[in-house]
């Protein structure tokens, strides 16, 4: 008995670890997938945000923010503050522990956890992309994942007051993606839209991006990784009920992701008589982003519906969002923000102890949270350093400016 165990404690603690790598592989995807959809100009910097923030919230999580998620009161409001994270489990603790016992390594979820944080953290970079100035950017972000994050994530995910009201978030549509999205949405309006993207008599100006290979390959990243986001997010692999939660996990995430691509790619040729593939990205993303609240009460069938709803929404939410002047490069906050309220939403066309009210309430405090305290650290960080580069640095790309390379020389240069 004491072998099978530690066989099962080892197996939940080798699962959670791959999944987590799975997750931190997301990292590459963004960093993919905004490099692509920004301009040649702009490269170097965005993938220098995106390495940067990685490790910043890697290290800020370990500081303070895991511990302000995972070692409050049940049920609160104020979550406590400290450093590093618990004790390991030791055989003693599993074997002894009965139905209650450990049933993976504490560094194991932690690990699990701080890549969950980066993710949030990597979605606000595509928004602000191409004019906020580098340092300003990663001074938020030690906020951002040290302190914005934990606390609501301590809300739901560390069994706050979001959870005992009955909330339902899966694997993060609101606690990951709503989060970071909005975080965007508060950075945007500080910071403005790049220049010549709104003409003063009300048009709107394509900016393309320069590698749309590089971006597809972001998409795909993604995708995978998300099979991490989800399936990881069951914690437990180790007898049949869980294992066979972990397979339907999988399949629906593929599903979404599916059908999300699919609307998305329909409706832009409905609307602009072309194929699309910029909306085709942000259709598998918003498909993503849709299942995440709730990736296994559905059927595939239904999955793929729920992420078809997110990949229609996501083209009329960028569109809708150009209209309001609000200028997000990569579309995240729409796909992130406006899908990940569908998403949190959808949980309750298929999982029976849903109720839309928690569901709301769980919407409205996540989003007045994060976008209140964002808001702050954004005007502060502004009014001590500036969000902005110069005109002339945009104009000459943030790329010399800010990291003092380009990613194309052969291409980008100035030299005479």
């Amino acid at each position: 008995m004491e072998d099978i165990v530690q066989i099962k404690y080892a197996l939940d603690t080798f699962y959670f670890l791959v999944c987590g790598a799975l997750v931190m592989w997301m990292a590459a995807g963004f960093a993919m997938l905004e490099a692509g959809l920004v301009r040649a100009k702009n490269t170097t910097e965005i993938l220098t945000k995106n390495v940067a923030l990685y490790a910043i919230a890697c290290t800020m999580y370990l500081l303070v923010g895991y511990h302000i998620m995972y070692s409050s009161p049940e049920g609160g409001i104020f979550p406590s503050f400290g450093v590093l994270i618990g004790a390991e489990n030791t055989v003693e603790d599993v074997l002894a522990g009965g139905d209650d016992a450990p049933y993976y390594s504490v560094a194991s979820d932690f690990f699990f956890q701080v890549v969950f944080v980066a993710t949030a953290m990597s979605i606000v970079s595509g928004a602000v992309a191409e004019r906020m100035k580098l340092f300003a950017f990663l001074v938020f972000a030690v906020i951002m994942t040290g302190f914005i994050y934990p606390i609501q994530g301590y809300w739901k995910w560390g069994s706050g007051f979001l959870n005992a009201a009955g909330f339902l978030d899966f694997a993060g549509s609101g606690v990951v993606h709503l989060t970071g999205a909005t975080a965007a949405l508060a950075g945007v309006l500080l910071l403005g839209a790049r220049k010549g993207k709104y003409g003063s008599n009300g048009q709107i100006n394509a900016i393309p991006g320069a590698n749309l290979p590089l971006a597809t390959l972001g998409m795909f990243i993604l995708w995978l990784g998300w099979f991490g986001f989800n399936g990881g997010s069951q914690l437990v692999v180790s007898n049949i009920s869980d294992a066979n939660a972990v397979a339907q996990i999988f399949v629906n995430t593929n599903a979404a992701a599916a059908g999300g691509l699919i609307a998305g790619l329909v409706v832009a040729r409905i609307l602009f008589g072309k194929a699309d593939l910029t909306m085709a990205l942000n259709g598998a993303l918003a498909g993503l982003v849709a299942i995440t609240a709730e990736p296994l009460t559905p059927s595939g069938l239904q999955a793929t519906l729920i992420g078809a709803v997110g990949g229609v929404i996501v083209v009329f939410s960028v569109l809708a969002l150009d209209k309001l002047k609000i200028d997000d490069p990569v579309g995240a906050i729409s796909v992130h923000g406006v899908v990940g309220i569908w998403g949190l939403l959808a949980v309750c066309l298929t999982n029976s102890d849903a109720t839309l009210t928690a569901q709301l309430m769980g919407i409205v405090v996540i989003f007045l949270w994060v976008f209140i305290s964002s808001l702050i650290v954004w005007s502060i960080i502004k009014l001590v350093m500036g969000l902005r580069v110069s005109e002339e640095e945009e104009y000459e790309g943030v790329d010399i400016s800010e990291c003092g390379m380009e990613a194309y020389p052969e291409f980008t240069s100035s030299k005479k």
